[in-house]
């Protein structure tokens, strides 16, 4: 599904993500936050965990779930983010953000999250926006902050030892919660 985005993301292609996609996204997902590559952004997760972000696998779950959407944002045919979209009851999990890293700073995050929070409300009338954070990433909560998601202090703890989240370079990591309201 294909959606039509406001006039200040005119260059802008949201669409559903689709098996053909997976090879693009998990690049996508890790140049923006592990590695050498994910440094030239800013929402690189490099000092803090090595491996992996994600995998095929766990990509090719998101699209195929009956109560999720991985939205690919596309630039003059080239893939440049994406985000997952996920129905939990009268709220809507926001996850699986990636910009890529030569993308970031300019503005592009701002209207993939509106986009993002207009569909669940419109599509789905959810009244809440889910996510969680890494409680130590300040720099990504206060932008989140910044676009109205409030800290909620409930923290799950990191899957230590499940390398599919990657390898923990602290031994404090854990998740917050952050919630917006979608009046």
């Amino acid at each position: 599904m294909e959606t039509t985005p406001r006039p200040a993301a005119a260059e802008l292609i949201f669409r559903d993500a689709t098996e053909a996609d997976v090879a693009a996204l998990v690049e996508l997902i890790e140049s923006a936050y592990r590695g050498d590559s994910s440094r030239s952004g800013w929402t690189t997760e490099a000092d803090i965990l090595e491996g992996q972000r994600t995998d095929p696998e766990g990509v090719l779950d998101v699209i195929k779930s009956p109560d999720s959407r991985l939205l690919t944002v596309e630039r003059d045919g080239v893939l440049v983010a994406c985000c997952q979209l996920e129905r939990r009851g009268e709220a809507a999990y926001f996850g699986m953000f990636a910009v890529r890293p030569d993308a970031q700073g300019g503005g592009l995050g701002k209207v993939i999250i509106a986009e993002a929070e207009r569909m669940v409300r419109e599509v789905w009338g959810a009244s809440e926006m889910h996510m969680t954070v890494i409680s130590v990433r300040d720099d990504l909560i206060a932008w989140y902050e910044r676009r109205g998601y409030r800290r909620t202090g409930r923290m799950t703890p990191f899957p230590y030892g499940d390398e599919r989240f990657g390898v923990p370079q602290r031994d404090d990591l854990e998740f917050e919660l952050l919630v917006k309201a979608l009046g």
